[in-house]
């Protein structure tokens, strides 16, 4: 038995929840992607500017 209903049966309003439930789980899947790879970057640029910071004082 399938888990979401079969497409021909379902309402227009059903359709389009489904379609946008799938576009926000795919963006929000790439999101965390991106920031899991940008991390250590962003991570060690902070490092880098408390660094510059504390030596210009």
């Amino acid at each position: 038995m399938a888990i979401i209903p079969r497409w021909r049966f379902m309402s227009d309003e059903a359709k389009a929840i489904a379609k946008r439930t799938a576009i926000s789980a795919v963006v929000v899947i790439f999101a965390l992607l991106i920031f899991r790879a940008l991390l250590p970057w962003v991570f060690g640029g902070l490092v880098a500017w408390w660094v510059w910071k504390a030596i210009n004082k």
